[in-house]
């Protein structure tokens, strides 16, 4: 009998200590990993869209540098998502699907306008996520933060800049 309670109680017990591990996989950390890594994949395709809808050189030249940027920062993300044991997303969130869809379906300089403001409206979010969570904690989710906020704040002041200058 002692045997018997001896097993319950010490798989009671594995229980109990299992829970917070379980609890811990959704931390914010993880979901900010997963969102971020979204975000680059949308932004790399909304790049290429830019680099073949825009009519103006300006947004062409910022859907470029939109692309190339956001590749980097998400080889950078997929790195710190896996050291973090985080499953990278594949594919844009359906949000962002949409608003590719959008984007797609527009052209010369509807298109050019709907991309500027949503550029602009985007990197104000980002920014101010990045800088939440660069701020957090000391983990690979808050270094990859910290990291990439220089570049979504140049990408915002490039998208303000065809904002004040269609056409730039």
């Amino acid at each position: 009998m002692k045997t018997l309670v001896g097993t319950i109680t010490a798989a009671a017990l594995a229980s109990m200590l299992a829970v917070p591990l379980a609890l811990g996989a959704g931390t914010k950390p993880d979901t900010f990993m997963r969102k971020a890594i979204q975000g680059n994949l949308a932004e790399i395709k909304v790049g290429q869209l830019a680099q073949q809808k825009g009519a103006s050189e300006g947004v062409r030249h910022f859907g470029s540098v939109l692309e190339q940027d956001h590749s980097t920062a998400n080889s950078q993300a997929m790195t710190a998502a896996s050291s973090m044991g985080v499953t990278p997303p594949a594919e844009p969130s359906m949000k962002e699907q949409a608003e590719y869809r959008h984007l797609a379906a527009l052209s010369g300089a509807k298109f050019d306008k709907a991309f500027v403001k949503e550029m602009v409206k985007d990197h104000r979010q980002d920014i101010a996520e990045y800088e939440k969570e660069a701020k957090r904690s000391n983990s690979q989710a808050s270094s990859y933060a910290q990291q990439s906020l220089p570049v979504l704040k140049k990408h915002l002041q490039l998208a303000e800049s065809l904002e004040r200058h269609p056409g730039g």
